[in-house]
């Protein structure tokens, strides 16, 4: 099992605002999971990886990929209270879910 976070490198977030959204979106995709998908997840120590997106449209074309691998998945808009206008999407979160599914959404991408 695995979660993979994709955050945006194009928008200049300093480290504690991308810290701040890789968790929302972290939360968020966990929340949208089944229970028996939640339950397996934390049962195998909560895998994550963070990933690097070039801009929203890359964002917006994993999403998608995920939605139709049936995986649960979060984007998330920052309220904009700091660094960034509000609605500005930062990140997505695609899992968790079993590491095979989430690799073939977000294994091309680079490490953060």
């Amino acid at each position: 099992m695995k979660q993979a976070i994709v955050a945006r490198t194009d928008i200049g977030m300093g480290q504690g605002k991308l810290a701040a959204q890789v968790a929302h979106a972290s939360l968020s995709a966990y929340e949208d999971a089944d229970s028996r998908t939640q339950s397996e997840w934390k049962g195998s120590g909560q895998k994550k990886v963070v990933l690097k997106a070039d801009g929203e449209s890359q964002i917006f074309e994993l999403a998608d990929v995920a939605e139709r691998e049936g995986l649960p998945h979060a984007v998330v808009r920052d309220a904009g209270h700091t660094q960034l206008d509000p609605g500005t999407v930062t990140a997505l979160a695609v899992g968790p879910g079993h590491e095979r599914v989430v690799d073939e959404v977000t294994g091309d991408l680079s490490l953060f």
